[in-house]
């Protein structure tokens, strides 16, 4: 999907909230934006595959090492 770049003033206080809440989620600022916007626009089936997907993708050795651990 092409990006579009957008441009928002908010205040220090709501940027702060921004990264905070990205930084703890381990994904941008930009992404966070994203999903939250699709979620107010009612895509949020959407964000929770791609979320999902993100989740697995960052945590599939921890999986598969449990797994062979299980397995003997």
């Amino acid at each position: 999907m092409a990006k579009t770049q957008l441009n928002v003033r908010v205040d220090e206080g709501t940027a702060r909230a921004a990264r905070e809440r990205a930084l703890a989620r381990g994904i941008s600022v930009n992404r966070y934006i994203e999903e939250l916007v699709r979620q107010d626009a009612g895509e949020t089936g959407g964000t929770f595959v791609e979320a999902a997907a993100d989740f697995m993708e960052r945590y599939e050795s921890v999986f598969t090492e449990e797994l062979a651990d299980r397995r003997g």
